[in-house]
């Protein structure tokens, strides 16, 4: 009775595991796909208005305007004139308006995770006792100083930011992508971070 209650129970629990993340996949597209039909609902409503089109039809329509003029864009921005022109117009909107380039930072590193504002990752001891925290270099300085960021989980795009003397920055040699995935999974998949620290051999970081 008791495998019995025991093979019930890890039967429903398995299937939980498998169903619970497309459960939550689907309901994410879900939110956006409303999300970006609650913000295209102007142009929906010309489009219609201008034409005989279903709301659904108008929908795709003005979806599909945006995401080709989203390539569009792209590919003029891949282009030396492009660069330019988006470095002198990005430069701008990051002097005069606020926040524009912490949004730009998340923005970028979302889109392209072979980019992050980060040098390495370490081990800290942010308080300098026997704690380890996961963080990530951001600078060195003269005297052996770091600048180090310690995020919070689940969202890694706050935390705090510590500046350390040498001996309380324990590098690891685990790529910033494995060490956010741990960030965001609070803590789930740190083993990579422990084994690498009690194998470092070398002090340098950057």
């Amino acid at each position: 009775m008791g495998k019995m209650k025991n093979f019930v129970k890890t039967s429903l629990l398995g299937g939980i595991a498998v169903i619970l993340p497309i459960t939550i996949l689907i309901l994410i597209f879900k939110w956006l796909f409303n999300f970006a039909v609650k913000i295209i609902h102007p142009l929906t409503q010309v489009v219609m208005a201008q034409s005989k089109f279903h709301k659904v039809a108008a929908e795709a329509l003005v979806l599909g305007i945006i995401l080709s003029a989203c390539f569009i864009l792209g590919a003029i921005v891949k282009t030396k004139i492009g660069q330019f022109v988006h470095g002198h117009f990005d430069n701008g909107l990051s002097r005069f308006v606020p926040g524009y380039s912490m949004v730009r930072a998340m923005v970028t590193q979302f889109f392209n995770r072979n980019k992050y504002p980060f040098s390495s990752v370490a081990l800290v001891q942010a308080f300098e006792n026997d704690t380890l925290m996961t963080g990530f270099v951001i600078d060195r300085h003269p005297d052996d100083i770091y600048t180090v960021f310690v995020p919070c989980g689940p969202n890694p795009t706050t935390g705090y930011i510590f500046h350390l003397r040498q001996q309380f920055v324990h590098p690891v040699s685990v790529s910033v992508e494995s060490a956010l995935r741990s960030v965001i999974g609070c803590g789930v998949g740190s083993a990579p971070l422990i084994e690498a620290f009690q194998k470092r051999s070398s002090p340098e970081i950057l």
